[in-house]
């Protein structure tokens, strides 16, 4: 196990990282979520031992290995901004963590050749980093970390430059890979997509927090708060302030969502309600779906779905609409609100209705 107890991380005055506590077991997968700056590289540099923390300790295995330097742990970290030696092949550099390790040459001959099948290296082995495309170098990287059988894989964003086919192949290939080796893999992304593909456990981080930590599909459906829902929501959380009355959301514009199943037990007064794109539609998705009209801004088509941008009520909202709908801008539609599928926070952020999560229920069919 790797424990981090109460650490934080403070560089010239500013705290990189805030009393972050967390515990990942052996065998599993890992993903750190976040945006940019949200702390996912300042963490995994301490887990790995490149950085001391400021407060708190790290613990490997039952020993507290706070301040034990990297080179004295048995890890293995993959960047996004891929790291081989330009001066050997590829083979090489796969074979490099083995032969440090004084491994058989025939077990260094075999483990290269598996991990090179596997990323589709095996054409270049006799090739030079310098001789290979930007995705070659980063499955070199990969490939490298897969035979190195460490008990601590760090992988920070090591997709990101590869082409949309291989990074999608990869990202169903690579808990496979590493399913049975037992080490605790530790995987940092920006995309709540990749989360969702890779699975495991997702640790959501935001302004060096982080804010919610459990198996992947239960933090995506039951956000603790709105920072942790909009932190799990590609493209942007659709949020509006409404107000509780009776059996009733107020939304405005003489704009009125039913409070169905477990909203209706909410104390009347002021919130704010969260819903992704997903779960705003051209049609009506069920009976107590909430119709309003808003105005379109924006419309990006990707081919097989539309991203349709509305004002409604001085709100930004994105709607995700399958099929191809090219709005005039500046047009009103009519759209619908999925009641269903609504998050309910309090003034404080905190979520207290939602599809699974807080005091109610929102009528959860199992589409999220």
């Amino acid at each position: 196990m790797l424990e981090l107890r109460n650490v934080s991380k403070i560089v010239g005055g500013d705290t990189h990282i805030r009393d972050v506590s967390l515990a990942v077991e052996r065998g599993t997968l890992n993903v750190l979520l976040g945006p940019t700056l949200a702390g996912k590289t300042t963490l995994m540099r301490l887990m790995a031992g490149l950085d001391v923390p400021t407060t708190g300790s790290v613990w490997f295995d039952g020993a507290d290995v706070t301040g034990v330097a990297v080179q004295k742990r048995n890890v293995a970290m993959v960047y996004q901004q891929f790291i081989n030696y330009p001066a050997m092949t590829v083979y090489e550099n796969i074979a490099s963590p083995l032969r440090v390790a004084g491994a058989a040459a025939d077990q260094i001959d075999k483990e290269v050749r598996r991990a090179a099948e596997l990323l589709r290296l095996s054409p270049y082995l006799e090739r030079t980093p310098l001789n290979l495309s930007g995705g070659q170098q980063q499955r070199t990287a990969l490939a490298r970390a897969i035979v190195k059988n460490a008990g601590l894989v760090l992988l920070d964003e090591p997709l990101a430059n590869l082409d949309y086919k291989l990074r999608e192949e990869l990202r169903d290939e690579l808990p496979k890979i590493f399913a049975e080796s037992g080490a605790i893999f530790v995987y940092a992304t920006t995309e709540p997509h990749e989360a969702l593909l890779l699975g495991g456990n997702t640790a959501t981080l935001s302004q060096g927090r982080v804010t919610q930590f459990g198996s992947t599909i239960d933090v995506f459906r039951n956000p603790v708060d709105l920072v942790t829902a909009q932190t799990f929501s590609d493209p942007p959380l659709n949020t509006i302030d409404v107000v509780k009355a009776g059996a009733a959301f107020e939304l405005g514009h003489g704009v009125r969502l039913k409070a169905v199943d477990g909203f209706a037990a909410l104390a009347d007064g002021a919130y704010r309600a969260g819903f992704r794109p997903h779960h705003l539609a051209l049609e009506s998705p069920s009976p107590d779906a909430g119709e309003l009209t808003a105005t379109v801004t924006v419309t990006e088509l990707t081919g097989s779905e539309s991203f349709v941008h509305l004002d409604f009520a001085g709100q930004s909202w994105v709607m995700l609409a399958p099929g191809i709908h090219d709005f005039e801008v500046g047009s009103q539609i009519r759209a619908f609100i999925d009641t269903r599928h609504l998050m309910i926070f309090d003034a404080h952020g905190r979520t207290v209705a939602g599809v699974d999560a807080g005091t109610g229920r929102g009528g959860h069919d199992g589409q999220d």
